[in-house]
């Protein structure tokens, strides 16, 4: 139906969706007048963002469609030139003049797109030439020291280099940062350098380490047929381990000095299971051994020396080093998180297997115990394990586990701690941030705020950048947590007083926060929202995370790398193969910018057409 009554009906209704978008932006005007001026039109294009979404306008939609007229459905950044032309357009086909709009629309068309770009520009470098995303990747402790690696990853599309503040320390990350600018001139390629405050993470504390046990184990086939042995470095117990090796057994009791190649080694391992090597050959101040069996090896272990089946020698392994011990916990168990220093213990069993004491382990912020309440909820280690507080006291907090993969999990320490129910009364900026941050201002680019919950977080940086001389020193904000998602509209309009402002969707501690059935839809609203407001945003986390590691990636991964274009920036995380994972990414986002512009389909020539 498209009678007079029909377009009327369609006229008001857009009206009505102009009104509320500049109602909106008159609540907010002392907001507003805090932004300087040529960045104000985009706050303004954000809040009348804002007031359309508050409506659910998809019938209204459909009926926009069905006329030929825009359906408003890529609108996020020129919210109000958007809405004046179809109003424009209703009222043409209604036979009537368009009545002049009660203000001039802050972003035309072609304006917002062109902001996004020049802002992108300032603050994560100058376009490459040969696509539009940016690659950031982030560093390991070796580019501190192998500049060669610096250049290969800036050779093969690197454009921002992310310092962790979490790992190493200043004089690593500034030879981090000096590789970069020296790679730069050299290949004659940008790299922007990005230091990342670590924040107020919350983590577990450390466990007490397990017994002094190695490890190792013969290769075999799908069949259990030997391929190759297990190979053992043995050396004197007294004088240290003589050579890295995977696996090193100190040996005591002069037995290094009476061995010769064709000897054997005769013990019991941890599991009281008879166990031989077999000793091939010397090495530089010790002796390579190898084993067929699968064997467990403990400190102290009585080891028997024999040559040709005759007896030589009797002695004792030395001391190992004791082994990371993990938590062994399931679902239904409780576990005691402590505010105190004390390492963490698994739980006591008396005889018959039954809990005496319950696990415990620390963390690193003790005063969230100040904010936690019973019912809420908690995970550790990225959401491999979750729970419910049951009690809460003083020093300690009760925890029944309710979730682990396959029912049971280990937790580690300096394991990640997430709250998502509890309004965590945290620093934006620890003591340490705000020394990191002196470095910042001298060394990077840009600076990332770590766990942003509130604007007041995002003044306080801006505050301590500016009260440095850095006021030309861009920031990224992570958004990492439930509250922080949900402040995005307020934080932005805080960013937006800087004069190079972006976004990092940290999906890690975010998917654990807002739970992973619901990431795809949160980070497509902050695409939109950032978008609204001419933000640039870098797409991170877990981004080739198999091909960095390990070298392929998997096929959701590269899915994952093609729908990332949408963003400015993608982050790669460290790995051993992290410049391949650079070369592919780069070449997926050539790939995909000729089919994919944020919520548009670019419609190129498909080879496949020419199916004839």
């Amino acid at each position: 139906m498209s009678g007079p009554r029909e377009l009327d009906r369609l006229t008001r209704r857009v009206r009505e969706l102009r009104d509320g978008a500049l109602a909106l932006e008159a609540q907010h005007a002392d907001a507003l007048a805090a932004i300087p001026a040529e960045r104000r039109p985009s706050a303004r294009n954000l809040l009348h963002y804002l007031a359309l979404r508050r409506h659910d306008i998809r019938g209204l939609q459909t009926d926009l469609a069905e006329r030929g007229l825009s359906s408003l459905g890529r609108l996020e950044s020129h919210v109000m030139a958007a809405l004046e032309v179809v109003l424009s357009a209703l009222e043409r086909l209604d036979g009537r003049e368009p009545a002049a709009p009660p203000a001039p629309p802050p972003i035309a068309f072609r304006e917002g797109p062109r902001l996004l770009v020049e802002r992108t520009a300032a603050l994560l470098g100058p376009r490459p030439a040969d696509r539009a995303v940016r690659v950031m990747v982030t560093m390991p402790s070796e580019a501190a020291l192998d500049y060669a690696l610096v250049r290969d990853l800036v050779a093969s599309g690197m454009d921002v280099m992310r310092i962790n503040c979490a790992h190493d320390d200043g004089a690593a990350w500034a030879r981090m940062a000096a590789h970069a600018r020296k790679a730069s001139e050299e290949v004659g390629r940008s790299c922007r350098v990005l230091v990342d405050l670590a924040g107020p993470k919350l983590r577990t504390g450390p466990v007490a380490p397990g017994p002094g046990v190695c490890h190792w184990w013969p290769l075999r086939d799908d069949s259990g047929r030997l391929l190759a042995r297990a190979r053992v470095w043995l050396h004197d117990a007294s004088a240290g381990a003589a050579r890295p090796a995977c696996i090193s057994v100190p040996l005591g009791d002069g037995l290094i000095a009476a061995m010769q190649a064709g000897d054997e080694l005769h013990f019991a391992d941890a599991r009281g299971r008879r166990r031989m090597l077999f000793v091939v050959e010397a090495g530089d101040g010790g002796w390579w051994a190898e084993a067929d069996r699968n064997t467990y090896l403990a400190s102290g272990v009585v080891v028997e020396l024999r040559r040709t089946e005759q007896p030589v020698a009797l002695g004792h392994l030395g001391e190992l080093p004791p082994l990371e011990q993990a938590l062994r916990l399931a679902v239904g168990d409780r576990l005691e998180l402590t505010r105190d220093d004390v390492l963490g213990q698994p739980a006591e069993l008396d005889a018959d297997g039954k809990v005496v004491r319950p696990a415990r382990i620390g963390c690193t912020l003790p005063e969230v115990f100040r904010n936690v309440r019973a019912g809420q909820r908690v995970f550790f280690d990225d959401g491999k394990l979750g729970g419910v507080i049951r009690e809460v006291e003083v020093d300690r907090v009760w925890v029944e586990i309710t979730q682990a993969r396959s029912g049971k999990a280990r937790l580690r320490g300096d394991r990640g701690i997430n709250l998502p129910d509890t309004d965590l009364a945290l620093p934006a900026l620890s003591a340490k941030d705000l020394r990191d941050l002196d470095f910042a201002v001298a060394h990077a680019d840009l600076v990332g705020l770590s766990f942003v919950r509130r604007p007041a977080d995002v003044e306080q940086l801006q505050s301590e950048i500016a009260r440095r001389g850095g006021g030309e020193l861009g920031i990224v904000l992570k958004i990492e947590t439930r509250r922080g998602f949900a402040s995005l509209p307020r934080l932005l309009l805080t960013a937006l007083r800087s004069p190079r402002a972006g976004v990092m969707v940290a999906r890690g501690d975010l998917g654990v926060e807002v739970g992973f059935e619901r990431l795809a839809e949160v980070q497509e609203e902050i695409l939109w929202l950032c978008e609204a407001a001419h933000v640039p945003v870098i797409w991170a986390t877990q981004v080739l995370e198999t091909l960095s590691k390990k070298g392929m990636p998997s096929r959701a991964e590269v899915t994952d790398a093609a729908m990332s274009g949408r963003a400015e920036c993608v982050m790669l995380n460290k790995g051993p193969h992290s410049v391949e994972a650079v070369r592919f990414l780069c070449d997926v986002l050539r790939r995909m910018q000729g089919h994919l512009d944020k919520k548009r389909a670019t419609l190129r020539q498909l080879g496949v057409s020419r199916f004839a």
